[in-house]
């Protein structure tokens, strides 16, 4: 919870007295004698709470009201006053003053109204930085596509391991996209503007890694298939990772212990790299995920060709969302392709029956329901002409909450 508070009053005895107070309560406390030393930390990003006396020489406290409010409505300010009378009071509370109390007012008093006002004002900041990542869309929103639980979970955990700004084991199936990943990874963290390279660990020298090492300095270095990185390359490779700088992403679609086993990749690499992974679920893990990256795809294709994005049809979807796809979303990117140029109207390889397939393809449609509708059950219900009971009985069928989707 937000702690900052910024007092006012111009009686120095008072202030002291109030800061105290505050600081015994653990919140963050600046004061000020008047509305001058306070102005300029009164901004729309203070994260915090103002308290203020009214009475005060020169510009008052209801003036400091009017003018926090015009840097941001949102912005609690906690009034104080000696005089006690209801009519100001009521001027306070009108004017928009998030409480009013009466000098001297008790500690209890005093802070738990703060600890309300500082909810409130977490609150306010936290639904903004929502808001404004949703509409700017961050990295792992705008390149790492899907609607399950587990691309949502891989979202999450890319943006965790990008806080964490530490060395990032990615691992996935052939074609899973274990390098756009570690990309992601990179953009997300605090080096996203710098620079990102991305090699082959297979044949890299001491000498090459060193200087690729140096080159890549306050970016990130992504080396792909680490355990084919040569032995004197690994020994090369802990010494750097001693120095903090670049960052390492390492990538792997083989089964890293086994590597260890066999005596392919250093045991103490290994431990290194063990510390934060990632795993890049395989799309038959979340056959509910095809529609939304086909979808894509197909734009993404038809734009590289500069062709009229063919018509995608719910049959074809489910084809696609029966099928095993071992290529994983490498091979669904190059049917996309294909099925732009119109080089592969019928994909193969079916693996569910037809109740199956009818099963995935309801599935989707719920999801993508609940999705546009922002989770409100009433309107996908609407949207699938669905009699609403009967939506709910669907949606418990395959285990789908609506507030998932708000």
């Amino acid at each position: 919870m937000a702690s900052q508070v910024l007092l006012v009053d111009d009686d120095p005895a008072v202030r002291e007295a109030l800061g105290q107070t505050l600081e015994l309560a653990d919140f963050d406390t600046r004061t000020a004698g008047s509305f001058v030393e306070a102005k300029d930390l009164i901004r729309d990003s203070y994260e915090g709470v103002i308290v203020s006396d009214i009475r005060m020489p020169g510009r008052d406290g209801f003036y400091l009201l009017d003018y926090a409010q015009a840097q941001d409505p949102d912005l609690p300010v906690i009034l104080l006053t000696g005089e006690g009378d209801i009519p100001m009071a009521v001027r306070a509370m009108t004017a928009g003053a998030f409480g009013f109390l009466e000098k001297p007012c008790s500690s209890e008093d005093l802070i738990a109204v703060l600890r309300r006002a500082m909810s409130n004002r977490e609150m306010v900041l936290e639904n903004r930085r929502f808001k404004q990542e949703i509409e700017a869309g961050d990295p792992a929103a705008r390149m790492l596509f899907g609607i399950s639980e587990r691309s949502e979970d891989l979202r999450r955990r890319v943006r965790s391991a990008a806080r964490v700004g530490t060395e990032v084991l990615v691992q996935g199936a052939p074609g899973s996209g274990v390098s756009k990943v570690a990309e992601v990874i990179h953009l997300c963290s605090q080096r996203g503007k710098r620079s990102f390279e991305k090699r082959a660990a297979k044949g890299l020298t001491r000498a090459e890694l060193t200087t690729l090492w140096r080159d890549c300095a306050g970016g990130t270095l992504f080396l792909d298939e680490i355990a084919l990185l040569p032995s004197d390359t690994q020994m090369a490779l802990l010494d750097l990772l001693e120095t903090g700088d670049p960052v390492l992403i390492a990538g792997t679609t083989q089964d890293l212990r086994s590597a260890v086993d066999e005596g392919r990749l250093s045991v103490d690499l290994f431990y290194r790299l063990e510390i934060l992974q990632l795993r890049v679920p395989a799309l038959s893990e979340r056959p509910e995920d095809i529609p939304d990256l086909f979808r894509h795809y197909v734009r993404q294709a038809s734009e590289q060709s500069g062709m009229t994005p063919p018509d995608i049809t719910d049959d074809l979807l489910s084809q696609l969302m029966a099928m095993d796809w071992p290529g994983n979303a490498r091979a669904l990117m190059s049917y996309a392709m294909r099925f732009v140029l119109g080089l592969d109207d019928h994909p193969s390889g079916e693996a569910l029956g037809l109740a199956e397939r009818m099963a995935q393809v309801e599935k989707s449609l719920l999801i993508d329901a609940l999705r546009k509708s922002g989770g409100q059950a009433r309107q996908a219900a609407e949207a699938l002409k669905l009699p609403r009971k009967t939506l709910y009985d669907k949606l418990a069928k395959y285990g789908l909450k609506p507030d998932a989707y708000r």
